[in-house]
This record gives structure tokens, C-alpha cells and sequence, in this order.
């Protein structure tokens, strides 16, 4: 009986039916109106800002003169330049830590079922709908040092969007309260995937509240963790809406951000080819940033 059973598996020939050029394309084309748009939206403009900031451009935003690599090393050689680069990355420090934390301790305060459970979770969410011109419009007013809230709440008459030690905070912690409402929703959905039978096992075993945070909850939560970060990393970095309405870069240059200081060379100053620069910049700072923390993450897994 093996014997005809191996002489059967022996006699069977697998055939590979050769595809059609058709058949071979047909998974391409699906694709092409999302590469179509990708190409005329993303790829087009950035190829064009990496050719244009190689060139001085006119009020019009024409290449006037090719420069090569002229407006990079008057960008390097910017005492500006560094300021903003500087001032970015504690506009992303504070963005990440306010909007990450506002996220993760909203999402566990909604694990557990209560009276207006739903109420709360909308109020936790409602962030991630407002726009943020509109919440810095309102955010102003409420800094206002004579009618303003705050100081009313607080007591006082200051103007922390005039001072150089506060404006940036003020805007940064408006920006991560914008971004706690989608990080909310990525935390919840992190916390609702962790299977509670771990919990009920760790309980079995006498750890506490506390334990199962730490060596259940924490654990799981890294993978949306590391991704809640990344685009919070990528969001800050392109903040600008905020900061045109409530400091316009100021005082000084003390919340003068990347973002914003391209806009205001482009858009005022009208040097096109070097805020064209400055974007190439910003966006290898962003690419390299990423890149690292994928490779952090790499070596976790390992």
C-alpha cells in the first residue's frame, strides 16, 4: 500500500500555467490612479522644490539664476536657520510628551465601564475634529492677560504668548492637546486588543494593579506606541497653523519653527529657492528621524 502510495505522489506533475503580459500588468493597473494622483499632488511638487532650491528666483517664484548648492550654504552658514532647527525640536519634545501622554492616560481611564462612559470617550476624541486655526483663535482669547480664563483662573495679567520663556510652551501644549484626540483612538484600540485572560492569569498569580501594568499593558502597547510616536514626531514637525495665528514666529525667533520660517522666506521675504532649501532640509530631518526610530525598533524585536 505505500508502495502505491509513492509511486502516486511520484506521478504527480505540478504545471505552471504561463501568465498572459495582460495578466502580468493587470495588478498595475489597478494601481495607477493612485500612483496618477500620488505623481500630479507629491511627487511632481517635490522634485520641483529640489530643482528650484538650486536656483534665485525672482518676486514671482521663477528661476532667475542657477546657484548649485548656493542657497545650501547660506542656509548652513544662518544663525536664523539653526535657531528655527533648534527651536523645532523642542516644539516636538513638547508636542510628543503632552499629546502621547494626554492620549494614553484618557484611553485608560475609558477601559473601565461607567455611568456616561460614552459622554466622556466623545469629549477624549473631539480634538482630532476641531481645526486648528479655529482651536487657536479660541485658545488666544483665553490667554488674554485681562479677560483671558487663565489668568483669570490663575490669578494673573500675563501675556504668555509675548513672553520668549512661555510662547513656545503655550503653542506646544495646544498642539499635543490637538493630537491626544487620535491618539486617544489609537490606545484605545491597542488596550481593547490585549487578550484578558493575561490579566486574569497575572491575578491568578497575586500580581497587583500595578504589576499588570506594567509587565502586561506596557508590553503590548509597544507596537502602537511606537507608531502613536512616529506620526506625532512627523505631525509636530509640520505644525504651522497655530503658530502663524498666535505667534507668528515670535517673540523673536522663539517659536520660530522650521515650517514657519520657510513660509515667511517664501511667502514674505519672497525667496523661493531658499525656503525650497530649507524644505529639502526639513524633510531629511524627518527621514532620518524616522529612519532611526525604525531601527531602534528593529533592535527591540531582535
Amino acid at each position: 500500500m505505500q508502495e502505491e502510495v509513492a509511486e502516486m505522489e511520484e506521478e504527480v506533475v505540478i504545471i505552471e500555467q504561463e501568465r498572459s503580459l495582460v495578466e502580468k500588468i493587470k495588478g498595475y493597473g489597478y494601481l495607477l490612479p493612485a500612483i496618477l494622483i500620488l505623481s500630479v499632488f507629491m511627487f511632481w511638487p517635490f522634485f520641483q522644490t529640489i530643482y528650484r532650491s538650486l536656483f534665485l528666483t525672482n518676486n514671482l517664484g521663477q528661476n532667475a539664476e542657477f546657484l548649485g548648492w548656493g542657497n545650501y550654504a547660506e542656509l548652513f552658514s544662518s544663525e536664523s536657520f539653526w535657531n528655527s532647527v533648534r527651536v523645532s525640536f523642542k516644539f516636538v519634545v513638547i508636542v510628543v510628551i503632552v499629546g502621547v501622554l494626554l492620549g494614553f492616560i484618557t484611553a485608560l481611564l475609558c477601559q473601565k465601564t461607567f455611568p456616561g462612559i460614552k459622554l466622556f470617550s466623545t469629549s477624549y476624541a473631539m480634538p482630532m475634529a476641531i481645526a486648528s486655526a479655529g482651536m487657536a483663535m479660541i485658545f488666544q482669547v483665553m490667554l488674554n492677560p485681562t479677560v483671558g480664563i487663565i489668568n483669570r483662573i490663575l490669578g494673573t495679567y500675563v501675556n504668555y504668548l509675548s513672553q520668549p520663556g512661555s510662547a513656545l510652551l503655550v503653542v506646544g501644549i495646544l498642539t499635543g492637546w490637538l493630537n491626544s484626540g487620535m491618539n486617544f483612538l489609537y490606545f484605545s484600540s491597542g488596550l481593547a486588543s490585549i487578550d484578558d485572560a493575561l490579566y486574569e492569569s497575572a491575578s491568578i498569580d497575586g500580581a497587583n494593579g500595578l504589576k499588570k501594568f506594567i509587565y502586561i499593558t506596557i508590553p503590548s502597547l509597544k507596537p502602537t506606541l511606537f507608531f502613536v510616536i512616529v506620526t506625532n514626531v512627523i505631525n509636530a514637525f509640520q505644525g504651522f497653523g497655530q503658530i502663524n495665528i498666535l505667534t507668528k514666529g515670535g517673540p523673536g525667533q522663539a517659536s520660530n519653527v522650521i515650517v514657519y520660517d520657510i513660509y515667511r522666506n517664501a511667502f514674505m521675504n519672497y525667496r523661493y529657492g531658499y525656503a525650497s532649501a530649507e524644505s529639502v532640509i526639513l524633510f531629511l530631518i524627518v527621514m532620518i528621524l524616522t529612519i532611526i526610530m525604525f531601527k531602534i525598533r528593529g533592535k527591540e524585536r531582535v
